[in-house]
């Protein structure tokens, strides 16, 4: 029985340990069918995701959601903990050989307890191991939990660091391509300028080169949500490939060159990420942009000064294009209840940086004092 006890508990650190440095360390994905952290998201997200969807507020369930990503975090992390303080208990039960104050039997609860505050260094002594083994085990748990602890200190910081520098280009998108963002906004405020066009576009296919890195090294960042509702990692990426798609397509003026790049890297982002959420194909995934929103597309770009190509070509490579993403995008969306941004919004939306909570105030008092609304929205278009 304690040989069987010891194979155990040396097959759960061994697990333990190899999905920990898998996860943590080792800073590329794992294609293995089975992986403790994988089955552990996949077994907390969907009841989570059940929660969150019989919430009827927006505001609340993506409340609910943001507390997914930390929430999952502190969870796995107390997982393996549990598991090499288990995996210990059971190697001490098979090693015995312990002392207990009071010369009290050793029952394997008590062996847990010892396990947990030689885990913690806590070191109480008031159950001592005897034999050699058995101390040697009780230095080994010490020493693992304490470079356990600073794996932790040193594992969050990093998560965050990868999160903030994520969302800087989400934030940026506000002022550049609307909330949410849209193809039709981005090429309106950028496509009559080439060269700020291409330059947004390469900031663009950096950050998701970067997106591509941190999520794969560090999965968990899949489920953290961004500052505003309206904002996601994964509409961003949506819409970086919407223009890009629209300018290799054709728009009359405007060089194709980094879109090309962009679409490239973009794409290669969604892919891989679509993989890691365990997104699936579903071939009636909706139309994101049916005919009649083309017409719309082509009449507003038209009105601001851009054209698309016409003809069968344009339609055809176009088709083309958004069939390589939209599918991994419409079914991490899916999975992960993020909403995709539309092509061109059904009407016109204030950006996030538009609003505050003092507006309302603020507008009444320049009312009174510039001569109405007219004027105010006349200097406000004069300042911006």
């Amino acid at each position: 029985m304690h040989i069987f006890a010891d194979i155990a508990g040396i097959l759960i650190i061994l697990a333990v340990l190899l999905d920990a440095f898998e996860t943590v360390v080792l800073p590329r994905r794992v294609q293995r069918k089975f992986r403790i952290t994988t089955w552990f998201y996949r077994r907390t997200w969907i009841p989570w995701r059940r929660l969150a969807n019989s919430i009827r507020s927006s505001s609340r369930r993506e409340n609910i959601l943001g507390y997914f990503g930390p929430v999952s975090l502190i969870l796995l992390l107390a997982f393996w903990a549990t598991g090499l303080i288990f995996g210990f208990a059971l190697i001490q039960y098979g090693a015995g050989e312990h002392v207990q104050l009071g010369n009290e039997r050793i029952t394997f609860g008590d062996l847990l307890y010892h396990s947990g505050e030689t885990f913690f260094t806590l070191g109480y002594g008031d159950i001592t191991p005897t034999s050699g083994v058995a101390r040697a085990l009780a230095v080994l748990e010490a020493g693992m939990g304490f470079g356990f602890l600073g794996t932790v200190i040193g594992y969050l910081p990093t998560i965050y660091s990868s999160f903030s520098r994520r969302e800087v280009q989400i934030s940026l998108l506000d002022a550049r391509a609307g909330s949410p963002p849209t193809a039709l906004e981005f090429l309106v405020r950028l496509g009559n300028q080439q060269s700020a066009l291409d330059q947004v576009l390469r900031d663009c296919e950096r950050w998701a080169a970067e997106v591509l890195e941190t999520h794969i090294s560090y999965p968990a960042l899949s489920f953290f949500r961004s500052q505003h509702g309206n904002q996601s990692w994964l509409g961003a990426l949506t819409i970086i490939l919407d223009a890009s798609a629209l300018v290799i397509a054709g728009v009359e003026g405007i060089r194709s060159e980094q879109a090309k790049l962009t679409f490239a890297m973009a794409r290669h982002a969604v892919v891989d990420i679509a993989q890691l959420v365990n997104a699936r194909y579903d071939p009636d995934f909706p139309d994101r942009l049916p005919a009649a929103e083309m017409v719309r597309l082509r009449q507003n770009l038209s009105e601001r000064g851009l054209r698309l190509k016409e003809g069968a070509a344009f339609e055809e490579k176009l088709a083309h294009l958004r069939s390589l993403y939209e599918p991994y995008s419409f079914s991490s969306a899916r999975n992960l209840l993020i909403s995709l941004p539309p092509w061109i919004h059904g009407e016109k939306k204030r950006d996030n940086w538009q609003a505050g909570p003092w507006d309302r105030a603020v507008q009444a008092k320049s009312l009174a004092g510039l001569g109405g609304a007219a004027d105010l929205r006349r200097r406000a278009d004069d300042h911006f």
